[in-house]
């Protein structure tokens, strides 16, 4: 008798369990298969929008780098710049956001001064933040010297010393992001870059959706401080794990009340103009203008930041940083109608960050 059973027991699991599994591949499939919304739809575009926003970096360091930012956001397809404010040129370029109120605005917060013969320190005062200045008394050149000797209090000291001042100027940014990914760079650092953003509702540069873009950056520069967010080997090839724990900061800062975006890129800075080749003015343009058309067409649907440098950069510029041509290529290509025009004919949606924000602010009501 128990002999029979034993047999009716293994015939009914031999039948039964492959009903089971089909079952749970498609529990599984079916849950795999469901998209997930981006933040672009979240705030209210459609599923398959490419939203942009072209970002000027570094404005406020020098008059070249104003006179590109504004250059570039005059002819609308750069939306969005950001600030350092212990720069020289900061009054020059917070004078023209104060007379130009519709400009998108933000702050490059900055603790580093990376130029040798051209430098600033930290507002908040050697003496008050010592781990943020090396021998010259300023902010030290690299990321890894900041690492190595600043605390994260002092690191949000500097930021909130940063905001006070634009804020004594009559300037409220738009937004908050990192000059050389520096508050990208250690999990301390970041928190405190988190905390100040939600606590004076300003949103920050960390995208949060799907990071096609940004992934295929995160093994060097700036962005590889983000793989931190694990306990998992920083070396792991399986990008999904570091994918997750960023997601899972974005959806804090959406749950704070920010805006966030869907992916970034920061790399147009490194691209190489051709050796050998003439830097004119013509073929600079060409250069960057074709290399953005074939960044934008690689897009996923939702929001991506682009950072670019734009500047006016001249003869003078050199005396501050040899980076002049690929910041004049960035200008030359923001102007550049033949790049506009392939914007508009591929159907990309340009927003800025306080448009964001304002998207935000709705849903949270």
């Amino acid at each position: 008798m128990k002999q029979m059973k034993k047999l009716m027991r293994d015939f009914l699991v031999q039948r039964t369990f492959p009903i089971m599994l089909i079952a749970v591949t498609l529990v599984v499939t079916t849950v795999q298969g469901q998209s997930v919304q981006t933040y672009a739809e979240r705030l209210g575009w459609k599923k398959n929008d490419r939203v942009i926003i072209f970002h000027v970096d570094d404005v406020g360091m020098s008059y070249e780098s104003n006179q590109g930012a504004i250059r570039a956001l005059e002819k609308k397809l750069a939306t969005s710049m950001s600030v350092m404010m212990p720069c020289p040129w900061v009054p020059g370029i917070v004078n023209h956001i104060r007379q130009h109120p519709g400009l998108d605005a933000g702050l490059h917060l900055t603790h580093t001064s990376e130029w040798p013969v051209y430098r600033w320190g930290p507002l908040s005062g050697m003496n008050t933040t010592p781990g943020l200045v090396d021998t010259e008394g300023a902010l030290w050149n690299n990321v890894a010297d900041v690492m190595a000797h600043a605390s994260a209090d002092e690191i949000e000291m500097e930021i909130r010393s940063q905001l006070s001042r634009a804020r004594r100027m009559g300037f409220e940014p738009t937004h908050l992001d990192t000059h050389m990914g520096t508050l990208w760079s250690t999990p301390g650092y970041l928190e405190r870059y988190i905390k100040v953003g939600i606590a004076e509702h300003i949103p920050i540069l960390l995208p949060g959706g799907h990071n096609t873009l940004l992934l295929k950056q995160i093994q060097s520069g700036p962005l590889q401080g983000l793989k931190k967010l694990t306990t998992v080997n920083a070396q792991s090839s399986d990008h999904r794990i570091f994918l997750k724990a960023i997601q899972n900061t974005g959806e804090r800062l959406w749950q704070g009340g920010l805006a966030v975006a869907d992916d970034l890129y920061i790399s147009s800075y490194d691209w190489e103009f051709p050796s050998g080749a003439e830097p004119s003015d013509d073929n600079l343009c060409k250069f960057k203008r074709d290399k953005y058309k074939e960044l934008l067409q690689s897009t996923k649907p939702g929001i991506t930041v682009i950072l670019i440098h734009c500047s006016d950069a001249k003869e003078a510029f050199k005396n501050i940083s040899d980076s002049g041509n690929t910041r004049r290529a960035d200008l030359l290509a923001m102007m550049d109608p033949e790049l506009k025009s392939f914007c508009e004919k591929e159907g990309f949606i340009f927003t800025t960050w306080k448009e964001m924000q304002q998207r935000r602010d709705k849903i949270s009501k």
